[in-house]
């Protein structure tokens, strides 16, 4: 850069940016959310993959910085003159590497074994580029500010308030309404920008004169990036189906998660997958819910009111409408895409026997539901005694229970809401995230007690008692610290393996009368798998299996659990 320029760009007595420093923080500004988002993105490509949201997050940031510190040693070796091309090189490296890294990282996935290789290498080549922005973009402005504070100051305020935009950016904009593939070239785009604008300031203020190859590279670029936001869908479901056995018929990111199901014709076979994690198949799915279902239905003494926590595909919700005494039912799953797809798409409209049609479903989202609406819609402890309304019945004049479908947050429902249930049925996701965990803690199982009746039963999906068996038994006595005696019983269920779930309730299971009732067990509604024999056949395990060395339980500031899923289970797949 020549020097001669650097007094004249200066601002008189330096009370104010000069053009060239303030473009510079726009850059800064610009540079640092960009930054951030890209960061944002690798993490959570690395959580998608990789799985363990909690490890991969800290891993990525804490690899990515490494990278960045790399970088700012290296740029020392950049020369005065050439410092605008480097950064102007900088962002054509990052919207390339940016933008694509999502596609064939996710590429690498479904072709290679070699796919965490891949994806650390985009971590590192963006952190080192990272690191490169800002000691180059000081440097730059040096030229133009008159204090090496002021410097310093305008540009490092300028990407710290940058990250917090892209955060906000990342958060609110991009995760909400942009498959990652997509949200990583608009984030190329902003770099690209960033390159075309600096090219063009400095050329016409003569600083870097007009280059041919430079140029060419910029065209090159702008069509890459183009090109591959234009096609980034089309190539993500090329590379998804490499992922799935049978032929995949829906995906979408909602805000929450990655749905995709899959559909063999056949067998007609129907897979519903959630972030790449099998969820259900409809060959073997009746093992599970009438499984979780079931029991807890038939062993209740009352069962007029029944809340659902979980269960968005409305497989459990089906069960549960079998039952013609059951007058109200509450579902509460935090993805309204997820419930939305239950109740439409045809595939899992018939799984699920239309149980979203077949009774009045008023849906709350989070976005507008205070303490109040809970009052207004959920009946007091104290309101038992309710008579039928016609509009609960339909053709064949069979009384249908009335369906809440409530979409937000478990633990903030449970927070919130009035009144109790007679039966309350857990059907989370398993312990895989930081945010699953809380659902599996003793506080949130405290909130759970605390709504069921006094003689009401609750029965939680636990995860494997085979597979992933010290995941279960913390379940367990997760459950047994928040006041609930639990009842264990397990079931083989194909798609997944030996499943458990554990039945809970405010009194003894080894007392006499719940050793009658259990003897005594009838399901009064037809099934497909469970019988009487069946669930009493459930209740036994093997030698060892429900005995651990540890005692830890699950809570919100010591999640247990995540390691013990994450670490100590699925070894024997």
């Amino acid at each position: 850069m020549p020097s001669d320029l650097s007094g004249s760009a200066r601002a008189p007595g330096g009370s104010r940016l000069n053009p060239a420093s303030a473009l510079l923080c726009l850059c800064m500004f610009a540079s640092g959310a960009c930054g951030i988002i890209l960061e944002y993105i690798q993490a959570s490509l690395a959580s998608m993959i990789l799985g363990n949201a909690f490890e991969q997050w800290a891993m990525v940031i804490g690899l990515m910085m490494f990278w960045m510190g790399f970088g700012s040693l290296i740029q020392a070796g950049i020369s005065r003159e050439r410092l605008v091309h480097a950064f102007i090189g900088i962002e054509i490296a990052l919207a390339l590497a940016g933008g694509y890294s999502p596609t064939l990282t996710y590429l690498s996935y479904g072709y290679t074994s070699h796919y965490s290789l891949v994806l650390y290498f985009f971590v590192s080549v963006i952190g080192i580029l990272i690191g490169l922005e800002i000691p180059v973009i000081i440097r730059i402005n040096n030229d133009f500010s008159k204090e090496l504070s002021t410097n310093l100051g305008n540009i490092l305020s300028a990407d710290y308030i940058g990250s917090l935009a892209g955060a906000l950016v990342y958060v609110f904009i991009l995760l909400r309404f942009f498959p990652i593939t997509e949200a990583a070239f608009l984030t190329a785009g902003m770099n690209f920008f960033l390159a075309l604008v600096t090219v063009i300031y400095f050329t016409r203020k003569q600083i870097i004169h007009r280059n041919i190859p430079l140029l060419g590279i910029m065209a090159v670029t702008c069509a890459a990036v183009i090109f591959g936001f234009m096609n980034n869908r089309q190539w993500q479901l090329t590379n998804e189906q490499s992922l799935y056995d049978d032929p995949i018929v829906y995906s979408k990111t909602s805000q929450y998660q990655h749905i995709v199901i899959t559909h063999f014709k056949p067998l007609d076979e129907i897979r519903l997958f959630l972030n790449g994690n099998l969820q259900l198949c409809s060959t073997d799915e009746a093992r599970y819910h009438e499984s979780l279902v079931h029991p807890a239905m038939a062993l209740a003494r009352d069962r007029s009111r029944v809340l659902i926590l979980g269960g968005g595909d409305g497989c459990a919700l089906r069960e549960v409408l079998k039952y013609p005494d059951v007058d109200a039912i509450t579902l509460v799953d935090l993805d309204p895409a997820m419930t939305r797809l239950a109740a439409t798409h045809p595939l899992l409209s018939r799984l699920n026997d239309h149980a979203f049609d077949n009774a009045r479903v008023n849906t709350l989202t989070g976005s507008g539901t205070l303490p109040g609406d809970f009052r207004q819609i959920y009946q007091s402890a104290s309101d038992r005694k309710r008579k039928p309304v016609d509009s609960w019945r339909v053709a064949d004049s069979r009384h249908v229970a009335e369906v809440r479908v409530m979409n937000l947050d478990a633990d903030k429902f449970l927070e919130q809401v009035k009144g109790v249930w007679d039966v309350i049925i857990v059907d989370m996701p398993d312990p895989s995230t930081p945010e699953l965990t809380k659902l599996y803690s003793k506080q949130f199982y405290l909130k759970v007690r605390h709504k069921l009746a006094k003689d009401g039963i609750a029965s939680v999906q636990s995860t494997s008692p085979y597979l992933a068996r010290e995941s279960y038994l913390c379940i367990g006595r997760t459950l047994a610290s928040a006041g609930f005696f639990i009842l264990p019983y397990h079931e083989n269920v194909p798609s997944f393996g030996d499943w458990g779930w554990f039945l809970c309730t405010r009194k003894d299971w080894g007392s006499a009368f719940w050793q009658q009732r259990i003897a005594a067990l009838e399901f009064s509604v037809p099934t497909r798998f469970l019988t009487p024999e069946v669930f009493r056949r459930e209740l036994v395990f093997g030698k060892g299996m429900t005995q651990s060395r540890h005692t830890e339980i699950n809570t919100l500031l010591f999640p247990v659990l995540l390691s013990y899923y994450n670490h100590e289970s699925w070894l024997l797949e």
